[in-house]
């Protein structure tokens, strides 16, 4: 795992929520395409319930589904993600980085959030094992 794949895999997690909020069938393949197995996230706009734990649970984020708080935050829909990384760390088999991704919406707004993702090599691909999101 290299620095350029994570820009990569950035660049299309970007793309991916991007096209959910044209297609929200797209939501499940993302889903899986982008994250591990076992996975722990802590969405940016979850509260009641804080963390999502199966790709039922981030699927349900992005576009609504079995958690009554989650209205589709994929839907909005967001015309780009882009990423500003503080740092990326390797470590064995695993990347880490910290940052800020913007979220540009329909009016052209941006919304800075910040961010932690953790990288893992599931069945040859790189997945995202660990993400966590807030707004500063």
């Amino acid at each position: 795992m290299l620095k350029e794949d994570i820009l990569q895999i950035q660049e299309e997690w970007g793309n991916g929520v991007v096209q959910i909020g044209k297609n929200e069938l797209d939501a499940k393949d993302f889903v899986n395409k982008m994250y591990a197995t076992e996975v722990l996230m802590k969405p940016t706009m979850a509260k009641s319930q804080a963390f999502r734990m199966s790709h039922a649970d981030i699927i349900s984020y992005f576009i609504g589904g079995h958690i009554s708080e989650d209205n589709g935050f994929a839907l909005k829909p967001w015309k780009n993600v882009r990423f500003e990384n503080e740092g990326i760390h390797f470590k064995n088999k695993q990347a880490f980085a910290v940052g800020h991704y913007f979220f540009t919406d329909s009016k052209g707004e941006e919304t800075k959030v910040e961010y932690s993702f953790g990288y893992i090599i599931e069945e040859g691909n790189i997945k995202i094992n660990l993400h966590h999101s807030s707004l500063p």
